[in-house]
């Protein structure tokens, strides 16, 4: 979900009699549920596809926080502020551990950073919506967040130790964002009749770039078998899709709220909910940079960076003070 259409590098799945000998003790390994760690060997397209995967869910985390902190100086509440406040905290935090995670592949911070800021590298599509009324910071939480963590559940099983242990804690984080979404979202339905107007219209808006979250249909999504062999993915694009539409229209229900898709039916033969047809033109629209929000979005990321310039380098500079005075104390001891 937070990587969208990551390349594996492999273009048709390989029978593993025709792996190297390397090759096919390392998936008999991951077969075996044995976690990878950054020592280990693994097959150079294992270690680029989690590279590009752990960085862009990391991107969406940084990313995902500029929608809601458009909202911190408009709560309706200094309760709901400090609430809004504190879950932008722990996005930044989430960034922070999954930068960590995808440097122990052996690539640099600045490296994914830069690549980001270059538009060499994605982040999830649905950070490029705009937030246009206090019901949208709600509806992040129920459904961005809800998605979220039916992605995220299964990744704290990934075959790669760092970024699954990473998951566990960003799961228990994302856990109470999607309950203070869908908080916001029981007060305005029990409001007033504008308040449940504003978000119903929050639901319109987000409901179907919500189900894009999940990435294109598995029949389009040519590289999904190779992740889901190497346990970087354990569930497919569809699969994770239809969990979570069978767990959300039953709480739009709850809340009053229509989920705007005519076409939405209960199928007893399958036992899961029907949709109508997605709108997939929208979906890579977006992915090319021409979402609502894309060239802001990335404007205001590469303006932080450069602001914080001074910053890093102030923390830099002390860092290397302090070293400096620990090797020059270390030397005077070693003289005595």
């Amino acid at each position: 979900m937070y990587a969208q259409l990551v390349d594996t590098g492999v273009k048709a799945l390989v029978d593993a009699s025709d792996l190297p000998a390397e090759e096919r003790a390392f998936q008999a390994r991951v077969d075996a549920d044995v976690k990878v760690e950054p020592k280990d060997f693994m097959p150079d397209a294992y270690r680029r596809t989690l590279v590009r995967q752990i960085q862009q869910h990391a991107h969406s985390e940084i990313v995902g926080m500029l929608p809601e902190g458009n909202w911190v100086t408009r709560a309706p509440t200094l309760k709901r502020k400090a609430i809004l406040m504190a879950k932008i905290q722990d996005e930044g935090g989430h960034g922070l551990y999954l930068y960590s995670a995808a440097e122990t592949l052996g690539v640099s911070r600045d490296d994914l950073i830069a690549d980001l800021h270059a538009g060499k590298v994605k982040y999830s599509s649905i950070f490029n919506y705009p937030t246009l009324n206090w019901a949208d910071i709600g509806t992040i939480g129920w459904l961005v967040d809800g998605a979220a963590i039916m992605n995220q559940i299964p990744l704290c099983r990934c075959s790669y130790g760092p970024y699954a242990r990473a998951m566990v804690r960003i799961c228990k984080e994302e856990s109470f964002h999607q309950r203070q979404g869908f908080d916001i979202m029981m007060a305005m339905c029990r409001g007033s009749t504008e308040q449940k107007a504003m978000a119903q219209d929050s639901l319109n808006r987000w409901w179907w770039p919500s189900l894009m979250m999940f990435g294109p249909p598995d029949a389009d999504s040519v590289h999904s078998a190779q992740s889901m062999r190497w346990k970087i993915k354990l569930l497919s694009n569809d699969e994770l899709r239809q969990r979570f539409i069978d767990q959300t229209v039953p709480q739009a229900d709850y809340l009053g709220l229509t989920v705007p898709d005519p076409a939405l039916r209960w199928n007893e033969g399958r036992g899961h909910y029907d949709i109508g047809p997605i709108d997939w033109k929208e979906f890579q629209a977006v992915l090319r940079g021409h979402g609502p929000c894309n060239r802001e979005r990335l404007a205001t990321r590469v303006k932080a960076w450069e602001d914080g310039a001074w910053v890093r380098e102030a923390a830099m500079a002390h860092a290397a003070k302090r070293q400096r005075r620990e090797r020059e104390e270390a030397a005077i001891c070693n003289g005595r």
